[in-house]
């Protein structure tokens, strides 16, 4: 047995101890095939609530028997407060120990109301905002019987061919983790017994968003140093801040899947980090271990995730149909499935499941027939707060009310605007058309090649072109709107892409309605970053949309009248071509740095057709309020260290400015990257208002990991950086002893 699992072991006794009788008293009665049982999640499916449904072909696949569905521990998107009502009802009549059923599902942006994707909700940089965002899924999806989410997604991003980018908050590691520990206390508050509540479940642990070529479920290879650096401080985040459960990835972790990784996850998760929750693999990711040729079959794939610290198993059954051969024969010690079946009762336990085994599922709040108007309005402010403006000349934002503005794109009228992983989908979403409508009543709105764009996977690449009636329509009106993307289908988990541009007839579009000689506005709906450079010139503002969820067109509508005044800031850098990718703003220095006052040196590192830096960098957005900075001022007292910068709004509209705090360690035993994020402030200022702005620089921003992978602080000279994002900082070098 590996020296992770004996310390655990030791831990796990002195802890036994403290474990509520009636809980070891469970664990006491159970027989092994029992608690084996409640390491496994399957569907709602195998409880044969449609009674019409032969069952024998699924039972059969999985190579179990029908009673062992009495002692299944959870089940796997088993949403509806009916249903969970009624499921858990039957469990209760036929498990022995009346152990209760854990209901668990994927609220990724929202249950009933949906929420902006957590991309975008990263680009509100307000950490609020997302603490609500999580709250508001949790009430919602916990009256519908769910009582865990597999949320957060925290995964670093830093390719956007990946389609899973949508999930997360972004390509930085601070920010991710600030994201992190409040949608963690949005979801969980400080009671999990709590009305509206439910637990956590961080995902995907760990390095899931680095996949080679940003292809979904392929090799992930990063440096020991690389991943404690960059990838994972968002899911130490989420242990800190009580995370109820951790899901591991499908990649490997150094050669290593992570499902099978015991240095992973009994050694960095739990003995490293004091993690005691719950670990569940991600669907059938326990059975993967044979595919990547890590198990040569099921009884292995089971020997190693429960050795490795794996507690639930979804979606495969090699715990069942192996773990007791496994135990006889010595191969596993039984101690390890106590441990496993401990941790899942405790959570049961923790939210109050004995007591109350139905928990906040209510048939009348679930199934009501008009949303919450609550939630209603905050969705349409978090959507308002999580739309980037990119570019805005002379001032062609705000529109003005009664306007006769045109409207065209396959996004100009959609109601599929939600995003992926959309909750139950159960109220349509405000199209852009009637969030501009209810704002422009009193003037024209004409719409022109409006047909929807379907999806890569079935085989639709493209809209009709309607462009040279678009042009004929719109070419009177005031002002156009382009309203342009991909489709929601093709992003998401399985949404990987290698061509990152617009549809060739989107991009056609826009540079003919510039053809009119009127202002052109480009909305962009997508869940990634997009190509955006072939249609800049063409576009004299310029709208990052995201997916915004049920309230998407009255977000958009809020924005681009001026009644939100834009705040949201980048928080994955936009690339001038894909053949930049990976391109993001904390790259490591290099023996031969590009300078862009010798363009015509070759021998750097550097592209010959193309900038090094993105079209857009991380935190840039612009705002209808124009801010001014001065006053930049380093000071060092004893041991303290203070950056400060004064912030004006110096103009006549009221606004918010995010500032950031960048520090770069100059010289290193190891390599450091250029910069990297390590605060920031939101600021609200009045038309003319000032503000001093102060960071405190402690000596944690400043260690980083060596090559032995403890943190160390080395004393050297420092940047200390401030500005308005990752490409426009005011600087100061700094000696720090």
């Amino acid at each position: 047995m590996s020296i992770y699992h004996n310390n655990f072991s030791a831990l796990t006794k002195r802890e036994f101890t403290m474990t509520k009788p009636f809980i070891r008293d469970l664990l006491n009665e159970m027989t092994l095939d029992e608690k084996l049982a409640q390491l496994t999640q399957l569907g709602p499916f195998y409880w044969g609530l449609n009674d019409t449904v032969d069952l024998t072909g699924p039972f059969k696949e999985l190579n179990i028997k029908p009673r062992v569905i009495e002692n299944i521990g959870s089940v796997l998107n088993g949403i509806g407060a009916r249903n969970v009502i009624e499921l858990q009802t039957r469990h209760l009549q036929t498990n022995r120990q009346k152990i209760p059923l854990l209901f668990m599902a994927d609220v990724i942006h929202g249950f009933r109301t949906i929420l902006p994707i957590p991309l975008a909700m990263g680009c509100t940089f307000d950490m609020e905002a997302c603490e609500r965002f999580a709250e508001i899924a949790a009430r919602e999806s916990a009256a519908a019987g769910v009582h865990v989410t597999f949320s957060p997604m925290t995964d670093l991003v830093r390719d956007p061919r990946w389609g899973r980018v949508m999930e997360t908050p972004g390509e930085d590691p601070y920010l991710n983790a600030r994201v992190t520990e409040c949608m963690v206390r949005g979801y969980q508050g400080k009671d999990l017994r709590e009305k509206g509540r439910i637990a956590a479940c961080v995902k995907h642990f760990a390095g899931y968003g680095a996949p080679e070529g940003g292809r979904e479920y392929n090799t992930v290879d990063v440096s020991s140093g690389l991943l404690r650096e960059f990838y994972l401080p968002a899911y130490k985040a989420a242990v800190d801040a009580g995370v109820a459960m951790v899901m591991t990835a499908f990649n490997t972790v150094d050669r290593i899947p992570a499902t099978g990784n015991e240095q992973l996850l009994r050694g960095i998760l739990r003995e490293e980090w004091g993690f005691g929750g719950v670990t569940i693999a991600d669907f059938n990711s326990v059975n993967e271990l044979i595919p990547h040729g890590a198990a040569r079959d099921g009884s292995e794939a089971a020997e190693k995730s429960l050795a490795a610290g794996v507690d639930i198993e979804m979606m495969s059954t090699h715990y069942l149909n192996n773990g007791s051969d496994l135990v006889e024969q010595g191969k596993l010690d039984a101690a390890l499935i106590d441990e496993a079946v401990i941790r899942v009762l405790e959570l049961k336990d923790a939210l109050g499941l004995f007591e109350n085994p139905f928990k906040d599922a209510d048939p009348l709040v679930d199934e009501a027939s008009e949303p919450c108007e609550e939630h209603l309005r905050a969705a349409r402010e978090l959507g308002a707060g999580s739309v980037v403006l990119l570019k805005n000349d002379n001032d062609a934002l705000p529109l003005k009310r009664g306007m006769k503005i045109g409207l065209a794109g396959p996004f100009a009228t959609s109601v599929r605007v939600l995003g992926g992983w959309a909750g139950v989908e159960k109220d349509s979403a405000v199209s852009l058309y009637k969030g501009i409508f209810q704002k422009n009543s009193a003037g024209d709105i004409l719409t022109a090649m409006t047909g929807e764009l379907g999806s890569m996977l079935e085989g639709i690449f493209d809209v009709e072109d309607q462009v040279e009636e678009a042009f004929n329509r719109l070419k009177d009106c005031d002002v156009i709107l382009a309203a342009v993307g991909e489709n929601q289908q093709d992003t998401g988990e399985g949404g990987s892409k290698t061509n990152l541009h617009l549809s060739a007839n989107q991009e056609k579009l826009i540079w003919r309605l510039k053809d009119t000689g009127k202002k052109v506005i480009t909305v962009v709906f997508s869940g990634r970053p997009l190509e955006l450079k072939p249609i800049l010139a063409a576009s004299d503002a310029l709208l990052q949309a995201w997916f915004l969820g049920t309230e998407s067109g009255n977000s958009l509508a809020d924005v681009l009248f001026g009644d939100y005044n834009p705040s949201g800031r980048l928080s994955m850098s936009f690339p001038y071509t894909v053949g930049q990718i990976p391109v993001y703003y904390n790259a490591f220095q290099t023996g031969r740095p590009y300078d862009p006052q010798y363009p015509q040196v070759r021998y750097v590192t550097r592209y010959l057709d193309c900038p090094n830096e993105p079209l857009f960098c991380f935190g840039y957005g612009l705002s209808y309020s124009r801010f001014a900075y001065s006053g930049f001022a380093v000071e060092a007292e004893a041991d303290r260290i203070h950056a400060s910068i004064t912030v004006e709004n110096a103009s006549e509209r009221a606004g918010k400015e995010t500032v950031q705090l960048y520090i770069r360690d100059v010289s290193a035993s190891v390599v450091r990257p250029v910069k990297e994020l390590k605060g920031f402030r939101q600021l609200s200022l009045a038309a003319h208002e000032k503000q001093v702005v102060s960071f405190e620089i402690t000596r944690d921003m400043l260690m980083f990991y060596g090559n032995d992978d403890q943190p160390i602080f080395e004393p050297g000279e420092f940047d200390i950086m401030i500005g308005r994002n990752s490409g426009d900082l005011f600087t100061q070098r700094i000696w720090i002893g």
